[in-house]
């Protein structure tokens, strides 16, 4: 059982921590590029672009990395650049096929570690890096990485989760922080061939209808990811914070901001809670209901006494521009 914390305070941490504060950056580019039309095929404001094609949808996804971080752990930084989009599909319901990369650095011996990083996650992953862009002339390290990946029919978005759906985390907590930084790592090390297993966790679930929604816990952490799930469906929820996966050892209020590497954040029908959890324990991964999604449109954090405290009111204003329409998934 957690501690007893202050809710309150513990909810504006959440709220303006930097994970968080960078996604605010994206309802202005949302608004500014004219992204907002709600009545897409798929909407924008989920984890890949998802495009229609046959039977099933492309999916591009694509991560930037800051350069402080890029400079700090440049070899972590190369192997984030491929598992963190590999993510990103997964959390859709897709499978990667292939990854550029466009490199800025000082000169050869500078990029050497992060595309040793590129090569490492490439390889354990068992997705193949087919192009890109190189400048080894910069004045500063940057790194954007893409992956292509492809779904079927029924892709796992944000926007379809639903009033009465449980709200579930899947976490790998076989891993440790790669101090100081709040990075989770629970893949360098990993066998590649578990790794690409739990990965195919995802697409698994969306092929056998068991799951509504989806999304991957970013460095927003588990309540800041699930402000964007909640907010692009146009619903609410309250977390329990004690019901949520977290490493022996570890502070809550330090876990809520981290990034777990492997983390997933599900809305599910409660007849089909069961088989998910189970799917996620026969592979070791942590997979707990954390909360139930109501139709409130507000975010709120629970203690095990059952006292509250809201984190985000999305009818108050938005973070990140990307809500549903009024009436919501169908059921």
């Amino acid at each position: 059982m957690t501690a007893a914390v202050d809710l309150q305070a513990l909810a504006g941490q959440i709220r303006d921590a930097r994970g968080v504060a960078h996604k605010r950056d994206i309802d202005a580019v949302v608004t500014r590029l004219g992204l907002g039309d709600r009545h897409a095929a798929v909407p924008v404001g989920d984890d890949c672009a998802a495009i229609p094609d046959g039977d099933g949808h492309l999916l591009l996804a694509i991560e930037g990395f800051i350069d402080s971080f890029v400079t700090a752990d440049p070899y972590f930084a190369g192997y984030c650049g491929i598992m963190v989009n590999l993510s990103d599909v997964a959390a859709m319901g897709g499978r990667p096929l292939a990854v550029v990369d466009a490199l800025w650095s000082r000169d050869a011996a500078a990029a050497d570690p992060i595309l040793v990083g590129l090569s490492d996650a490439a390889a354990v992953y068992g997705v193949p890096v087919v192009g890109g862009h190189t400048n080894t002339r910069s004045e500063t390290g940057n790194l954007a990485v893409a992956v292509l990946g492809r779904a079927g029919p029924r892709l796992l978005t944000s926007f379809d989760a639903a009033p009465g759906d449980d709200l579930i985390a899947a976490i790998d907590l076989r891993g440790r922080f790669r101090v100081p930084h709040p990075y989770w790592d629970a893949s360098t090390g990993a066998p590649g061939e578990r790794l690409r297993a739990d990965l195919a966790l995802l697409p698994g679930l969306a092929e056998d209808g068991l799951c509504r929604a989806a999304k991957d816990i970013s460095m927003a952490g588990v309540v800041g990811t699930a402000l964007m799930l909640l907010e692009c469906s146009n619903v609410g929820a309250a977390i329990d914070l004690d019901a949520i996966p977290r490493p022996d050892g570890v502070p809550l209020a330090r876990w809520l901001t981290a990034f777990p590497s492997f983390g997933y954040l599900l809305s599910v029908r409660p007849g089909d809670t069961p088989a998910v959890l189970a799917r996620f324990a026969e592979r070791g991964i942590s997979a707990a209901m954390i909360g139930g999604i109501d139709a409130s449109r507000v975010a709120r954090i629970r203690d095990a006494a059952g006292e509250e405290a809201v984190v985000w009111d999305f009818v108050a204003g938005p973070l990140i521009g990307c809500g549903r329409d009024e009436e919501g998934p169908e059921s």
